[in-house]
């Protein structure tokens, strides 16, 4: 028999506590109510549930992973082994009560499945997960996550990509264009610049900043710099759509046509006399005499020529 700690299982307590759910389900929530008032845990643990569920690939996949390990002194397993998750036994097995379960068809809400999961996964990465985007939209832990696996697919670069672009539609266009980060091809992953659980700084960024985000890789471009261009110290994005673009190097638009947005071109040495007064005209993109855009330390590039 496996060793059984009770001290766990607080969290399902307190989720059951946030009150009723408006579904059909709401009797099995009373149960389940009832079974935590009762502390009705069992004493074989995770040995009882394998006498019914032990053929089951699906249930006794959790071994294989860290959810299931039994040395981990920190997991479920060196506590109330599956109930710490699932909730106290009660009459599971005799009458079929109901247990805590996971995913769109539970009796739980999402906020309360969470707050089973955060109740051990408590930590700076996940500190601002009530403010998060995904907290407001009732995104559940396992919507993304599964826990009886070996290994999360979600924790993988192709896994993570296929969880992210499931919902995220437009990201999943965007990185498809000719111009993209290498998300595609499984060299990066959204988690390289988001923080999923939420973060402080905007569009859950790593980073507080934009900037310091796209710093992270391109340290080429943090400066500082003799001469500075205002709109690359201001927010990268002005320029550049990071999760791809149909421009070159992710521009938001083609050059010059990017440039004229902020820069009229009278009097500018190359447009042409008598024609209609257009850089483009002259067969010049900006970038050709421009060449060092994201700022220079050049005496003489207060152009961003040099």
């Amino acid at each position: 028999m496996m060793k059984r700690v009770f001290g766990l299982g607080t969290a399902v307590l307190l989720a059951l506590s946030f009150g009723s759910v408006a579904t059909a389900s709401e009797g099995d929530l009373e149960l389940l109510q009832q079974k935590f008032s009762a502390g009705t845990y069992s004493k074989k643990g995770a040995d009882g549930c394998m006498m019914c569920h032990r053929k089951n690939e699906t249930v006794t996949a959790i071994f294989a992973g860290v959810h299931g390990d039994v040395n981990n002194s920190k997991g479920p397993m060196a506590g109330l082994q599956c109930e710490a998750c699932h909730g106290p036994q009660g009459k599971h097995r005799g009458k079929n009560e109901p247990m805590v379960t996971f995913g769109d068809d539970a009796a739980l809400t999402a906020e309360m499945q969470n707050s089973i999961c955060i109740a051990c996964h408590q930590d700076s990465e996940r500190m601002a997960w009530h403010g998060s985007a995904h907290f407001q939209e009732d995104v559940a832990c396992a919507d993304c996550h599964q826990i009886h696996v070996a290994n999360d697919p979600v924790l993988k670069s192709a896994g993570q990509t296929a969880q992210c672009v499931s919902c995220h539609s437009k990201a999943k266009a965007d990185m498809n264009k000719r111009s993209a980060h290498p998300i595609k091809w499984d060299e990066m992953t959204c988690s390289d610049c988001h923080n999923p659980h939420g973060a402080m700084g905007p569009s859950a960024l790593n980073e507080i900043t934009v900037n310091n985000t796209c710093y992270s890789c391109h340290a080429d471009k943090r400066g500082p710099n003799l001469w500075e261009h205002q709109p690359v110290i201001d927010d990268c994005s002005n320029c550049h759509d990071a999760h791809g673009s149909v421009n070159e190097n992710l521009l938001k638009t083609r050059v010059p046509m990017l440039c004229k947005q902020c820069h009229s071109e009278d009097g500018h040495p190359s447009v042409v006399p008598g024609g209609n007064g257009s850089i483009q005209t002259a067969g010049q993109g900006c970038l050709n005499c421009h060449n060092q855009i994201h700022g220079s330390n050049h005496p003489q590039g207060q152009a961003f020529q040099f």
